[in-house]
């Protein structure tokens, strides 16, 4: 293998960069480490969540007046997935950066695009100002989310857990997760003030978009905390010894296809339900009941912090009886819930509380370890690369088209099919931890 490849880029912007953020010879601890992965993955979920939360009860008033509210729902979902199909067209262009650049010249401009694009959101006229060019915009730059999403990708994930000692990878494995609740419980927290302290036509105006505002300076303050970390010489050092640098994306995909689709499969459970305990059941409230948003929203809050904690617990069990094991069991229990969740849902106060809390808490143990859950079976030459395209793909078939999908065979069927569909998640995550022998091998 050449230099090239396993010696991080050491053009002139990367090194204005490194000289940016100096460390001197200070050491940066795991712990520092783990909480620049947080800080930098709920900056990447706050941005997905205040679009989300938007989704279901501002944009069908403010973008789609002329629909129906569930027509007007629908197509913001809609709008919603474009980040998820835009993403892998940012890995490959961010991918290209980082070779040609360094990370953190890539980081930079990823999380720059990232903010603008989510506080550009925040200034978007209405129909009733510029007509359909408002959902033109809006779905340009939900595009532009998912470019830059692409971007944000730095392999601190996998190698945490990576470079963890065997009896710990779980727990180093739940950290990013982290960010997932994290973001949640700020953002639901955040809509839910202006819900209440607003009137409904001051909301709609401006009160929406003070969250966006949030979201780009949450970025900047990630930006800084992973440029911190990404551009240390020992950084780059740890990046050397497990060879994660950028490969090429064409010869990855043909070496690595399997894992990359096994890989993208095994968390679909997880990532399904993802969308079934956020962002689904906030639409289904604001289209078929009279409950106050906020209440709901408040509710998401408390569900959250349970997601948090089960995330936490997910670290101690997957280093008990192995992460393989551990989401098999999860996806088990999801399809039992899927079962359930209809009933809960439609089966209000006490029915609503308790979708929630076991709907995250089933989440939170399934989706703490679902990052990097085979990166271990990937060469090192292509660990970096294939790890993104996996996150990439796992994204677009667990999570983009669930809010949408649900929603639709739902208004149609029933909420019994949108528990049909969150089964259909648990069955192929079995069935694709079951054919993945080398997890199976490695991670019991």
């Amino acid at each position: 293998m050449t230099s090239a490849t396993t010696t991080p880029n050491k053009t002139q912007a990367e090194h204005d960069v490194r000289n940016l953020h100096a460390h001197g010879d200070k050491k940066i601890a795991p712990t520092e480490i783990a909480i620049g992965v947080i800080i930098g993955r709920t900056s990447e979920f706050f941005d997905f969540f205040v679009y989300a939360i938007a989704s279901c009860i501002v944009f069908p008033a403010h973008v789609f007046p002329y629909l129906s509210p569930l027509q007007g729902t629908l197509w913001s979902f809609a709008i919603f997935a474009l980040a998820f199909v835009s993403r892998p067209i940012g890995s490959v262009i961010f991918m290209a950066i980082d070779r040609a650049y360094g990370r953190g010249v890539k980081l930079t401009i990823a999380l720059f695009l990232l903010g603008g694009s989510t506080a550009a959101i925040a200034f978007l006229p209405g129909y009733a100002t510029i007509g359909h060019w408002s959902a033109v915009l809006l779905a340009l730059f939900r595009a532009g989310q998912g470019v830059a999403l692409g971007g944000t990708w730095d392999g601190l994930a996998s190698l945490l857990s990576l470079n963890a000692p065997q009896s710990k990878r779980g727990w180093y494995a739940m950290m990013p997760q982290l960010g997932a609740p994290l973001a949640l419980m700020v953002t639901a927290g955040l809509f839910a003030f202006f819900l209440s302290t607003l009137s409904r036509a001051d909301f709609l105006d401006w009160g929406w978009r003070y969250p966006f505002f949030v979201a780009f300076a949450i970025n900047v303050v990630a930006l800084f905390a992973r440029l911190r970390i990404v551009v240390t010489e020992e950084f780059s050092r740890l990046y050397e010894k497990r060879e994660l640098q950028p490969s090429l994306v064409i010869p990855t995909v043909r070496s690595e296809g399997r894992n990359i689709v096994i890989g993208a499969f095994a968390p679909l459970a997880s990532f399904a339900l993802f969308h079934m305990v956020t962002v689904f059941p906030l639409s289904w409230i604001a289209l078929y009941t009279d409950q106050p948003l906020e209440r709901f929203l408040v509710i998401e809050v408390i569900g959250a912090f349970v997601g948090v904690l089960a995330i936490i617990v997910s670290g101690f069990v997957a280093d008990m009886i192995g992460r393989r094991r551990l989401l098999g069991f999860s996806a088990v229990g999801i399809g039992f819930f899927a079962v359930a969740a209809p009933l809960l849902l439609n089966g209000g106060d006490l029915g609503e509380v308790a979708f929630m809390v076991l709907g995250f808490i089933l989440l939170g143990l399934s989706f703490g370890q679902s990052s990097g859950v085979v990166a271990s079976n990937f060469r090192t030459a292509t660990r970096y690369t294939g790890s993104a395209l996996t996150s990439d793909l796992a994204w677009l078939v667990g999570a983009g088209f669930a809010p949408l999908v649900a929603l639709a065979i739902s208004a149609e069927f029933g909420l019994a099919a949108s528990g049909a569909y969150l089964l259909s998640g648990a069955v192929v995550t079995g069935l694709a931890l079951f054919v993945n022998k080398e997890l199976a091998g490695k991670d019991r």
